[in-house]
């Protein structure tokens, strides 16, 4: 009786759906833990639980979590079986569906060489690296400096370019008493010696006839831009609603840029920005997630339409449950949440 209940747990092993990938977890490790010791690129990002980048399908088996993933997965993803692999810690033998990164992870020494205001809190950034970054559309990069108390993530905006690129652009705005955005928008740092660690995440145009549903809010923009500028130069033949929320007129902003990719889009493209507390001549009134029954219907009411979402935690649960709750499947529905410091351990 004492061998059985002090004996050892047998060592867990998890599949990876649709591919020959399967790793083992150590004892007491999640699953997260251990598909980055076995070498494998598994999204993640803040590794506690709050960003959902590690999101990923239980097909079988059964995980305990350390903190309960409903802190960040949504009713629906739930009850489709979504867990997050950094507070996932295997009771049996698993096969988990999520898409595996691709490109290879690199680190370079980097310099801020460029800044630009786009709004009262949001400015384009740009980093010189020393060695080149391959990246996909949408995806983002960690940035750590001397005396950092840990990385801060900002997603690319601006296509990637064949073979990699040394300068390295992100939409930034400045989150009160933030470690990094307070020193960015009061100081000179082109002196400071940056790390950046590219590329991460699993945020990217899949492929698909039907027609691209994108929303954004405050520097969610940027990875948006990104997409867009990459789907452009590369011809996508699909037709595209870009919603975008800010409170007032003074946060909205690439309205030259956006104004370009319509003319050069393939397909159909319309820009609706919507803002939530000071109205504007000619701009919707309200939530930005509550325009998108009206921009669905632009776009054909069609089962292949895909949508992308990036912007604050709040806005990316509401459109979720929005675009759920008017029949698209949770396989069509990708996002990146834009948590900061105060939502990640220190």
């Amino acid at each position: 009786m004492l061998k059985k209940l002090f004996a050892k747990k047998p060592l867990r092993r998890v599949r990876i759906a649709g591919s020959d990938v399967e790793f083992e977890v150590g004892r007491n490790q999640t699953v997260l833990e251990s598909a980055l010791a076995a070498g494998l690129a598994y999204p993640h990002d803040c590794t506690v639980g709050t960003c959902g980048t590690c999101r990923s399908r239980l097909l079988s088996g059964k995980v305990d979590a350390i903190t309960p993933f409903g802190y960040t997965l949504s009713r629906e993803e739930l009850e489709a079986g979504f867990i997050l692999a950094c507070q996932a810690v295997p009771e049996s033998d698993l096969e988990i569906e999520v898409e595996m990164g691709s490109a290879q992870v690199v680190r370079t020494a980097a310099k801020l060489v460029a800044q630009r205001d786009l709004t009262h809190d949001i400015r384009a950034v740009t980093w010189q690296t020393d060695a080149p970054v391959h990246y996909r559309a949408g995806q983002y990069m960690n940035v750590t400096w001397p005396g950092a108390p840990g990385p801060r993530s900002y997603s690319f905006s601006a296509a990637p370019l064949e073979g990699g690129q040394t300068q390295l652009t992100s939409f930034i705005r400045k989150v009160p008493g933030g470690a990094f955005t307070e020193r960015l928008f009061g100081e000179d740092l082109s002196s400071v010696s940056f790390e950046i660690e590219a590329p991460h995440g699993s945020f990217w145009l899949r492929d698909g006839a039907g027609p691209i549903l994108l929303i954004g809010g405050g520097s969610g923009l940027s990875p948006l831009i990104s997409l867009l500028e990459d789907a452009a130069a590369r011809g996508v033949q699909r037709d595209a609603l870009l919603l975008f929320g800010g409170r007032a007129e003074r946060d909205l902003y690439c309205g030259d840029e956006i104004a370009s990719l319509a003319q050069r889009w393939a397909g159909r493209f319309e820009f609706r920005p919507v803002l939530s507390d000071e109205p504007a001549d000619g701009i919707r009134v309200g939530m930005v997630t509550s325009e998108i029954r009206a921009a669905m219907a632009w776009l054909g009411d069609t089962p292949e339409l895909q949508a992308y979402l990036c912007g604050p935690p709040g806005m990316i649960d509401a459109g979720v449950a929005e675009l759920v709750a008017a029949g698209v499947g949770l396989g069509e529905i990708h996002y990146d949440k834009f948590t900061d410091a105060s939502s990640r351990s220190s």
